[in-house]
């Protein structure tokens, strides 16, 4: 079953959400605000698999749900619902562990384009941890161990804990060392062809992926920027 949470205060917004979902075969759990959004996490035992949070909701806002949601889970896949005047609330939810922002007001097609291509990486992140380990899913550049089966990524053998986004932003860098990727072809491999947003989402990722990987983040050794393109992974 494809569970998903909506969490909008807004009646109308959240109807229109909800029957959208429901016409796609997703298993609805509606919340008002963000307690009854951390409420429904606990009652569901955390088995709901993307969360789409408003952000400007009573009791706690989104973005508190979010650093809530992706505390207590790295596959769970999180849309944060904003209005065009919200721009650095868009930034801010994509540094505390959003995957994806939409911006109000939406299509159904636009909605369910984001989330099918998120239900797809949960996934595909859920079904690798059901798998075994082997060694030749192991791809190792310098102090750094990604595998490809387990999705986990280590500096010198200390697991750096990844979300479902950073971890494909990782797997491509690694097929590519030392090759500059344009922001296009990040977004693309990352969040498809269907993607709606600009590739601001890429650079914001990059820059929270960087506090993970980097001893001092801003002074990358590894996941540089190449000015006017993209970004390049050097081992």
């Amino acid at each position: 079953m494809k569970r998903i949470l909506v969490a909008e205060d807004e009646k109308s917004i959240r109807e229109f959400i909800v029957i959208n979902l429901e016409r796609n075969g997703f298993d609805v759990v509606q919340a008002e605000n963000g307690k009854q959004a951390i409420q429904a996490y606990t009652d569901y035992d955390g088995d709901i698999d993307i969360a789409l949070l408003d952000i400007m909701m009573p009791e706690v806002d989104g973005l508190e749900v979010c650093k809530f949601l992706r505390e207590k889970s790295n596959t769970i896949g999180i849309v944060m619902l904003t209005a065009k005047t919200q721009e650095m609330d868009k930034v801010t939810g994509l540094l505390v562990g959003a995957d994806d922002y939409v911006t109000k007001p939406f299509s159904p097609s636009e909605l369910m384009a984001r989330v099918d291509a998120i239900y797809r990486r949960v996934m595909i992140n859920k079904n690798s941890e059901r798998k075994k380990e082997k060694d030749s899913d192991l791809i190792i550049l310098g102090d750094f161990a990604l595998n490809l089966r387990s999705r986990t990524l280590s500096k010198n053998g200390k697991n750096i804990e990844l979300t479902q986004v950073e971890f494909q932003l990782m797997e491509y860098f690694f097929a590519n060392p030392d090759v500059a990727l344009d922001r296009s072809s990040i977004l693309k491999y990352v969040w498809g062809d269907l993607y709606y947003g600009d590739d601001k989402v890429v650079d914001v990722n990059i820059r929270r992926l960087r506090m993970k990987v980097e001893d001092e983040p801003s002074r990358p050794l590894h996941l540089t920027t190449i000015w006017g393109l993209g970004y390049k992974w050097i081992p």
